[in-house]
């Protein structure tokens, strides 16, 4: 699964920005020092977004020592200091791209997806599933297959999650960005339909399973 690391000490951003990625299908950690920063990206996640005002160590030196030491990890920079961008960019920092403050989360999120996509092996063309995040597209052992936008954004969240089991709290958290209380029978629905459009079998699936009292594992056996 692909690994975000995010920094950024200000919740009003980190908190809607971090349920964002994950919607994308990221797991997302989150530090709001620049020391932690560093420590953390070190560890080499897939994507590191970067406030360059972070207490502890600022951004900017973060972003120096982690070149220095090694570290290849992709780094979007998130900045209010405009002032400060050709710098982060273009000379010694190493950050790979950036996006001012107030950012629009649709352009941060395609600047994430493109920074990601840099070295990245496409599926061979028999994987069961292969979900295109930018174009919203879902191919089905190579054939495009439609789904409605919570149809795509639930298998995408499961696909995201291969082999593991995702709770229907988290389920309708991310995919329809509410608290589960009791019913959930919106969630059944659209595991059902998602199955009919994978040739799944309700009775002994394969690929969608449910967890009773839990939620639900994608498994995509070889066939």
């Amino acid at each position: 699964m692909t690994k975000v690391l995010l920094a950024e000490d200000d919740p009003a951003i980190s908190e809607p920005l971090a349920r964002a990625l994950r919607r994308e299908g990221y797991e997302v950690d989150v530090c709001t020092d620049g020391e932690s920063a560093l420590e953390q990206a070190l560890l080499a996640p897939d994507l590191l977004v970067l406030d360059l005002g972070l207490p502890t160590m600022d951004g900017l030196e973060v972003c120096r020592r982690l070149r220095a030491q090694g570290g290849t990890v992709p780094v979007l920079v998130l900045t209010a200091r405009a002032d400060e961008v050709d710098t982060v960019v273009g000379l010694d920092a190493g950050a790979d791209d950036y996006v001012t403050k107030p950012f629009r989360l649709a352009e941060l999120l395609a600047r994430a997806r493109a920074l990601l996509r840099r070295g990245v092996v496409e599926p061979a063309a028999d994987t069961l599933v292969r979900i295109d995040p930018d174009g919203r597209r879902v191919f089905l052992r190579g054939q495009e297959v439609q789904f409605t936008g919570k149809e795509f954004e639930l298998l995408k969240l499961l696909v995201a999650n291969e082999g593991k089991v995702v709770s229907r709290e988290r389920i309708m958290r991310e995919v329809w960005d509410s608290a589960w209380y009791t019913s959930t029978k919106t969630l059944d629905m659209h595991v059902s339909v998602l199955r009919k459009k994978l040739g799944d079998d309700a009775s002994q699936p394969r690929y969608i399973t449910t967890i009773r009292g839990v939620g639900f594992r994608f498994d995509a056996p070889e066939e």
